[in-house]
């Protein structure tokens, strides 16, 4: 039981003896003094639970010591029971007023005082609960507090993160976060399986922080050793130096936020690598239809020379013929033969002309379609 230690105060050795005798049977350690300035004295080095002071007493009465107990921080919990001849309500009123937490009249029997002390008993134990309950109840809410805090910076590096298009700003704000929790930490980035990108606090990773990396990425999610945490994810590992193993609820608190603040910087750096490969891939488009835009003036460029030496050719052949098929004797029907021929070509080459104009209009057309690509 949490009463285990009595002090007695009075002038009289009889009535120590009588206090002596009736608590002899009890489990209880009890000490006795004979006055006022000796509790005090004696009070803090034997911290008794409960103090049976008399009231009545030369040098310095009960009412005086009562008040010193109580303004001292030490002793001011301590339970005091008055012990006096007189139990006027007077005296008992006084007795309150200065801090006492019980009241008997001398003489008293052996079994009134040890029902005095059994409902004491009961109010240490009351109280003994309620502090830790007190306790219990403080630690939970600074706990909420602090998670509470903490919950409110990682929200505000995912919000941050969000705006980051680039694999080392990524790295550096992970640190930084961490560096909020007071954390130290090295971490490798394995957006390049052949180049892994390392980050800490000083700027630089051991080179033994970068095999222990490359010994335990595939070794599962979780590896605590000493104050030491590494967390593995697919893309991201981070070792943590400084776990707080004195605070085993912090400890709990601290890895369920690494490895949460893991997860999301590793979803990050995949929007950052899909980001990264879709603008390569755009690149690379941009590339091919420019070469592609390039060949197709090319070629119509060449249709037009082309075009235009055939009539050339055509206008030089119809000038010869009609300088020379009058000069060279032939009949009127040999000359319509031979004007017909060369309308024939003529008509031929037109055709081949209007077809040409029908590749440059598909041409047109795949070069629209090419100009709406290049501005996706």
């Amino acid at each position: 039981m949490p009463l285990t230690r009595i002090l007695a105060v009075d002038d009289e050795p009889f009535n120590l003896e009588i206090i002596e005798e009736i608590l002899l049977d009890l489990d209880f350690e009890l000490k006795m003094v004979s006055s006022g300035p000796e509790c005090l004295s004696i009070v803090e080095e034997f911290a008794p639970q409960v103090i049976l002071l008399d009231v009545s007493m030369p040098q310095m009465n009960g009412y005086e010591v009562c008040r010193k107990l109580k303004a001292n921080p030490s002793t001011a919990n301590i339970i005091v029971m008055f012990v006096s001849a007189r139990g006027t309500v007077e005296e008992r009123m006084e007795g309150y007023a200065v801090g006492a937490e019980d009241y008997i009249v001398k003489p008293f029997g052996q079994d009134e005082l040890k029902s005095k002390l059994q409902i004491l008993n009961q109010v240490l134990i009351e109280k003994k609960s309620l502090e830790q309950q007190v306790e219990e109840a403080t630690s939970t809410a600074f706990n909420a507090m602090a998670n509470s805090s903490e919950m409110g910076q990682i929200v505000n590096y995912i919000e941050s993160i969000g705006m980051i298009n680039n694999t080392k700003a990524l790295g550096e704000a992970l640190v930084h976060c961490l560096r909020l929790f007071d954390l130290q930490g090295n971490v490798e980035f394995r957006a390049r399986m052949d180049a892994p990108e390392h980050f800490a606090l000083n700027g630089t990773c051991s080179p033994i922080v970068i095999e222990l990396f490359d010994m335990l990425k595939s070794k599962g999610r979780i590896h605590e050793f000493s104050h030491r945490i590494l967390v593995n994810y697919e893309l991201i590992s981070l070792l943590i130096l400084n776990m707080p193993d004195h605070d085993p609820d912090k400890h709990g608190r601290i890895r369920d936020h690494v490895c949460f603040i893991v997860s999301v910087t590793e979803q990050q750096l995949r929007a950052i690598m899909t980001r990264e490969a879709l603008q390569s891939q755009q690149a690379k488009l941009n590339d091919a239809i420019t070469m592609v835009n390039s060949k197709f003036h090319s070629l119509i460029e060449l249709l037009n020379e082309n075009h235009k030496s055939n009539e050339a050719v055509f206008k030089c052949l119809q000038e010869e013929l009609e300088q020379r098929i009058p000069s060279m004797g032939l009949d009127e029907d040999q000359e319509v033969f031979i004007y017909q021929k060369v309308d024939q070509a003529i008509q031929k080459s037109v055709a081949r002309v209007e077809s040409v104009q029908g590749v440059k209009a598909a041409f047109h057309e795949i070069e629209q379609d090419l100009s709406i690509l290049l501005k996706k």
